[in-house]
């Protein structure tokens, strides 16, 4: 029931693991999961994982999400630089050439 599994994702992100795939998919679904923690977007559909402003709320939330991003989005500068603000170590997430770009890597450290 999506009403249900709604509810869960806005108490604990990580109920999002429960859910059946095409919740999964879902999403709005998928957004209050990763608002409450970013770490869900580990369990989204492919196709979420790609989008960004999806995965920019993720990071915001928790750096760590960007290694579950599509990969055009760690080559993004703003999405990492959103991972790398709340957690430094998000840059061993990034596409290799940002790995390299100081401003990125003067926030990291």
């Amino acid at each position: 029931d999506r009403e249900l599994v709604l509810e869960a994702v806005r108490q604990n992100g990580h109920a999002l693991s429960f859910a059946a795939d095409p919740l999964k998919a879902d999403r709005e679904l998928v957004l209050e999961a990763v608002r409450k923690d970013g770490h869900a977007l580990s369990y989204a559909a492919d196709p979420l994982k790609a989008d960004r402003e999806l995965v920019l709320e993720a990071v915001r939330q928790n750096g760590h999400a960007l290694s579950f991003a599509a990969d055009p989005l760690k080559a993004d500068h703003e999405v990492v630089l959103e991972a790398v603000w709340q957690n430094g170590n998000a840059l061993e997430w990034a596409a290799g050439p940002l790995k390299a770009d100081c401003e990125l890597v003067l926030e990291a450290v």
